[in-house]
């Protein structure tokens, strides 16, 4: 079964038939919220707001591991991940839906794996590509389906938040090779991963990032929520057409 996280700007799946929601308690605490299982076409499909359904949480407040681990244990296998992020790439402007392949950390004190506590043994996983190729396929296919751009590749910087960047830190993560910055991509991906979990994002941009084009003065909230509001249809689309596409494991 898919699971869909959806961040800023997809609070609700408008498509999804919705059958049943479900609170699910784990060891870490509790979700975002509870579930919502419903039909896209003739597939279940399960969605979790990542800030709430009130958009409530900030991203340093979100219980990551316990969203996760919610999802994991209603036997989910494959998880697709909205989020909202600034493009940092030229190529990336305002209104781009972007598929990254790779992702860099710069957030700090989120709790951020499953494997630690004294009864825990030590456990490394391989994390040399964050996002699970087969699913990534899977999103350009019915991209290619539904007939919506999307750019194939990126690194997804990762920051604190919930302040948005400075100049000087845009141009820091530039150097690093970072071609779009979000709040929310970790440890979410981490975790997916030392859940078994196949795991990628579809990232809408909603605004060049700090010093860039638009933003080169400041960064119009107006306008990021302008653009956030006409990107997700496109992005409902493309999940769609993923989970009439996901038969199994």
């Amino acid at each position: 079964m898919i699971a869909v996280i959806g961040g800023s700007g997809l609070t609700q799946l408008a498509n999804l038939e919705i059958t049943r929601r479900k609170i699910v308690r784990t060891p870490f605490g509790e979700p975002s919220g509870p579930l919502t299982y419903g039909h896209l076409g003739e597939q279940e499909v399960v969605f979790l707001a990542r800030h709430g359904y009130g958009h409530t949480l900030a991203p340093h407040e979100i219980n990551y591991r316990a969203n996760l681990w919610a999802i994991h244990a209603e036997a989910v296998t494959r998880v697709i991940s909205v989020c909202t992020v600034g493009g940092i790439a030229a190529s990336l402007g305002a209104g781009t839906i972007a598929l990254p392949d790779q992702i860099i950390d710069y957030t700090w004190g989120r709790p951020s794996t499953y494997f630690e506590g004294a009864q825990q043994p030590v456990t490394h996983i391989d994390f040399t590509h964050p996002y699970d190729e087969e699913t990534r396929q899977m999103a350009l296919a019915a991209a290619r389906d539904a007939g919506v751009a999307l750019v194939d590749g990126g690194t997804y910087a990762t920051m604190q938040g919930p302040r948005l960047e400075t100049k000087a830190e845009i141009d820091r993560l530039e150097r690093d090779g970072a071609t779009m910055v979000g709040m929310t991509g970790m440890p979410e991906a981490a975790l997916a991963r030392e859940l078994g979990l196949k795991y990628a994002a579809l990232a809408v941009v909603v605004n060049p990032a700090a010093g860039r084009g638009a933003s080169a003065r400041t960064v119009s909230l107006d306008d990021i929520s302008r653009v956030m509001e006409e990107s997700m249809g496109g992005v409902r689309l493309i999940v769609a057409r993923m989970v009439e596409r996901h038969a199994g494991p």
